[in-house]
């Protein structure tokens, strides 16, 4: 009798192990194909934003890396690097790329992994490696000591390029940026796209649709104090959640801090006009950076933008324009 209830209860722990076995495999198929389908849909809904938002601009190949540039209007040159992010469509939406292109000549570059712009795994992207490529892009498309704006992480770019080629640039405008190391949270987050395998599996399946899932929040937030304006509802969106960008906005959060880090020591270097622009509510950005750059900068002019916060470009559009204009060099 024993020996008959010792072996039921085995069979019935061996049908239990099968039970969650099933289970087990039934969830696990389930979830592959639903992360197949999103990756499929993502992938056709990335091909279907590029149709749509084909290349404004032109091309132009540097040390092997294909960029892609948008110029209008004629006068003193003014480069604009666009966030992370972003893309040359960030400055156009805003409406700053049209207000400048009415008196000066204004490119625009999409950085590596950005909009049209190639991003070669084979190089990491600091924001001095960056430097050097717009640096080859500004001699080999003639571009003489331009203005030089970026914004956000394209204002490490342009610290960056300002510091290691001060011979190429006139001046330079940072427009929200992040100039000193701090501890960041949600870097930890942001970056995880950018982790060999299971980043690429990420950024292919879950995070394109988490990243449309948050971006009312995300715009709010960064945009904060002020309202989303209407004109941002022209960027295009489904640009900047492909999966090829978000390896690049994901790489680039990863290195924000190490990018601070290693510049901050050499601010003091700079010796050309600095004009240094924040919202006085950013969010993004503690606008004690900017504050903090002013004072490490001799001879630096310091803007805060009362009500905006870190798309100061957007919400001040004009204020910035100004600022812009009083930056370049006299009798541009």
């Amino acid at each position: 009798m024993n020996d008959q209830k010792s072996t039921a209860r085995s069979e019935k722990r061996k049908s239990d192990q099968r039970g969650r076995l099933f289970k087990w495999g039934a969830g696990a198929a389930v979830a592959g194909t639903a992360l197949a389908a999103s990756a499929v849909y993502n992938q056709r809904r990335a091909k279907r934003a590029e149709a749509e938002n084909p290349p404004a601009g032109k091309f132009i190949e540097v040390d092997g890396v294909r960029l892609h540039y948008l110029e209008r209007g004629e006068g003193a040159p003014i480069v604009l690097l666009h966030g992370n992010g972003a893309m040359i469509e960030d400055w156009v939406a805003s409406g700053l790329l049209h207000r400048l292109s009415q008196g000066y000549r204004v490119i625009a570059f999409d950085r590596p992994g950005f909009g049209h712009s190639e991003r070669p795994r084979s190089t990491i992207w600091t924001a001095e490696a960056q430097a050097r490529l717009v640096a080859g892009a500004l001699t080999q498309l003639g571009i003489e000591k331009p203005l030089v704006v970026g914004h956000s992480w394209g204002a490490l770019v342009t610290l960056a390029l300002a510091l290691d080629n001060p011979e190429l640039v006139s001046g330079i405008v940072l427009l929200g940026g992040y100039y000193y190391p701090s501890v960041r949270g949600d870097v930890l987050f942001a970056s995880q796209p950018a982790i060999p395998g299971i980043g690429d599996a990420m950024r292919y399946t879950v995070s394109p649709l988490l990243g449309r899932a948050m971006s009312p929040a995300v715009a709010k937030t960064v945009f904060s104090p002020a309202p989303v304006p209407d004109k941002f509802e022209n960027f295009p969106m489904d640009m900047a959640l492909r999966p090829s960008q978000i390896r690049a906005e994901a790489a680039e959060a990863a290195l924000m801090i190490p990018a601070a880090a290693m510049l901050s020591p050499r601010f003091g270097e700079l010796d050309l006009p600095v004009t240094i622009v924040a919202g006085d509510g950013d969010k993004m950005v503690d606008p004690l950076q900017a504050e903090r750059l002013h004072e490490a900068i001799s001879g630096s002019r310091l803007l805060l933008v009362e009500g905006s916060g870190h798309m100061v470009h957007y919400t001040a559009t004009e204020e910035v324009a100004a600022a812009i204009e009083e930056a370049l060099p006299a009798g541009q």
